[in-house]
């Protein structure tokens, strides 16, 4: 019983070989002519690739060595279906991105993933598509050692790519190929947009442009030459070589400007596209040259291993988000680095007046709590109380960014950033060095102490604030606004009877958001020179005068971006609800200086008639919600942070052990400023020894 579910042996290559390249030649009558090869791959291919070392072909080779008729056949059939394959556009267009609209091009990789496209079937990338169809192929691929593949090369008596320029030819499909990618690039690099970028080469030639001239003026004599390529020592390569690290520093000075000028998605594409088919030609150009006989076979399997590799990777989602957010994102949190900046105190001065501005938060959000329950008892649809919780969020936190005050959990996503700002700059860099650590580990109690007194500002002002204005009401109209409502008031806070740690962990995202819509803002006007546009602009300057206009200027740049941020901080927090209700799923926000004037509200609700557990559970609750809300948005802002500046997560081990080794030592730093200077001496001691270097 057992024989008759036991699993067929798995065929050897050795054997697959000698079935379809035997003297029947079968593989001639087959309906599908790539069968053996995919096949032979599926056999080759291991099962896993990671910590993969090699991928031994040898007994394969010993085996073709071995049999003279079954390796020709082979090599027969290789040639027979690679023969006149046109593979031009994998060269031009696999794996380089092909549209600047993102999300559009995202929507075109997963559904190509989904449902692959597939080219006609003389082409190079419909066999590649059938035989190489896992995306970690070319992982594996790449482990085959390089002598084994020349073996292979010589066995099989492949012709050199150099052989021909005749149309379909190899070297005729490479050389089209690259002529489409210097075109595409050099029309791209003129676009107002990207020529705006990089002002420094207004009064220069092109580089793109002369470029492209020198390719044409070298394909056309490996066209027209006997051997079909050029040497090294060629005036011409050596040229081009020279444009090809101009177009470069071109791209990198466009980016590096994009902290100048700002930049958009549609120009962080374009030059992304520029970079991606500039590393393509890298690799090219080379492919041009033979100074040795020795290179036409290497440069043949190079060449072949390459084609393999863009077209697995020609659909990859993860890397082409990565590569396309990562300017913009540092972008954004250069912004809020920037704002982040203040919300970090040194001193004792600047730790008291960080309490007096939360406490001016505090008597904000008291009144936003007082009106938030007046709003509630309006009779309206669910989007009627959406947009009237929103506009009294929206305009109460407007009113707490321009009056100067400081709501707590809005400053964890500026101060990653500013941490990572101190760290790209050279606060600490990669290393062991526990010195600079430590003058790390400084800046982070600064910031965490920042955190708790604009925390207990923000709480201990809220709550009678929020007492007085309900007792004002009471006392004037004689009617109690929470009478019904104090219990659900207290159940919401507490982190037992409610899901108050996860709607808390909702209101942390949105804190992150808001920063990301600070950040965006100040970018794309940065980007549209909408300062200098104001500044400039004819009406404004006639009606208000130069004066004014500038001031007004200076103002928009200023707080505009702010303004914004904090018009949709309250829009998600009033309409989270709303929303929750009608899709019928338990959304809210809990944020922790509402949740101190909820507390308020609804002790005067109860006539202070609430029991020991549930007032233990609402103050308890108050201090896990204010933990969930910093914990959230200051995990997400210091992700975005590292991710815009490409460092590594492995470097917070060494921060996290200094941290912790300074808080043993100096607990109270974290609380209270304890430092004597106005800078610590490891930090004032750190900065000058690296301003000497």
């Amino acid at each position: 019983m057992k024989s008759l579910f036991k699993a067929k042996p798995k065929k050897t290559p050795a054997e697959l070989i000698t079935k379809f390249f035997d003297e029947s030649q079968s593989w001639r009558y087959k309906e599908d002519d790539l069968e053996p090869l995919v096949e032979l791959i599926r056999l080759i291919r291991p099962l896993k690739t990671k910590n993969l070392e090699i991928v031994d072909l040898q007994e394969i080779i010993s085996f073709l060595k071995e049999n003279y008729l079954l390796r020709e056949q082979f090599s027969i059939y290789i040639k027979e279906i690679l023969n006149d394959k046109k593979f031009n556009k994998i060269i031009s267009d696999a794996a380089i991105l092909q549209d600047v609209d993102f999300i559009f091009e995202v929507k075109k990789r997963i559904f190509a993933k989904l449902l692959p496209y597939q080219p006609q079937k003389n082409t190079l990338e419909y066999i590649l598509n059938q035989v190489f169809y896992l995306a970690n192929d070319a992982i594996w691929i790449n482990k085959i050692p390089s002598d084994q593949l020349e073996e292979l090369y010589v066995l099989l008596e492949f012709n050199s790519i150099y052989e021909s320029t005749e149309p379909n030819s190899v070297l005729s499909e490479l050389l089209f190929g690259m002529y489409l990618i210097t075109q595409r690039i050099s029309g791209r690099a003129m676009e107002t947009d990207v020529i705006k970028m990089v002002p420094e080469f207004d009064d220069y030639e092109s580089p793109f442009s002369a470029f492209e001239k020198e390719l044409f003026q070298i394909e056309d004599k490996i066209r027209n030459s006997e051997n079909h390529y050029i040497k090294s020592d060629d005036l011409s390569y050596a040229q081009l070589l020279v444009l090809h690290k101009q177009c470069e520093e071109f791209v990198d000075k466009a980016f590096h400007n994009s902290s100048k000028y700002g930049i958009s998605l549609r120009v962080n594409q374009n030059l992304l596209k520029i970079r991606q088919q500039l590393e393509r030609l890298k690799f090219l150009i080379p492919l041009l040259l033979v100074d040795k006989e020795n290179d036409k076979k290497s440069n043949g399997i190079a060449l072949a291993l390459h084609l393999i590799k863009y077209n697995c990777y020609k659909n990859n989602v993860r890397k082409f988000i990565g590569e396309s957010t990562q300017l913009i994102s540092y972008e954004i949190t250069q912004h809020t680095a920037k704002t982040g900046e203040h919300y970090i105190t040194e001193d004792r001065k600047e730790y008291f007046k960080m309490f007096r501005t939360a406490l001016g938060g505090g008597f904000i959000v008291g009144i936003l709590c007082v009106i938030k329950v007046l709003l509630s008892r309006a009779d309206t649809s669910f989007f009627g109380h959406a947009f009237l919780y929103s506009m009294n969020y929206a305009f109460g936190f407007i009113s707490i960014y321009l009056l100067g005050f400081t709501l707590a959990t809005k400053q964890p996503a500026m101060t990653a950033s500013a941490l990572i700002k101190a760290l790209e700059e050279g606060v600490i860099k990669q290393g062991r060095d526990a010195e600079k650590y430590k003058a790390f580990a400084i800046l982070f109690a600064r910031v965490f102490r920042s955190q708790f007194i604009a925390f207990v500002g923000n709480v201990i002002m809220a709550f009678p604030v929020s007492l007085l204005g309900i007792w004002l009401i009471d006392y004037t109209l004689d009617y109690n606004i929470a009478a019904t409502k104090w219990e659900s008031l207290l159940i919401d806070i507490s982190p037992i009877h409610s899901l108050a740690i996860f709607h808390a962990a909702i209101a942390g995202v949105f804190l992150f958001l808001s920063g990301i819509i600070s950040g965006s803002i100040a970018n794309r006007d940065k980007h549209n020179q909408v300062f200098f546009r104001i500044t400039e602009h004819p009406l404004l300057k006639r009606s208000l005068g130069k004066d004014r206009t500038l001031k007004l200027a200076k103002l928009y740049e200023k707080r505009w971006a702010g303004i914004v941020s904090n018009f949709w901080f309250g829009i998600f927090m009033g309409s989270t609800a709303s929303i929750g209700l009608f899709l019928g799923l338990n959304l809210d926000i809990r944020h922790i200086t509402f949740a101190s004037g909820n507390l308020a509200l609804a002790l005067y609700g109860a006539n202070y008639e609430v029991s020991e557990s549930m007032l233990f559970f609402g103050v308890f609750g108050i201090g896990i919600i204010g933990l969930v809300n910093f914990m959230v948005s200051f995990s997400l802002s210091l992700g975005l942070a590292f991710r815009s500046r490409a460092i590594s997560l492995f470097e917070l081990r060494f921060v996290t052990i200094s941290i912790w080794n300074h808080f043993k030592s100096r607990p109270f730093s974290f609380f209270f400023p304890t430092e004597k200077k106005l800078k610590s001496e490891v930090v004032e001691n750190y900065l000058s020894s690296e301003a000497k270097i």
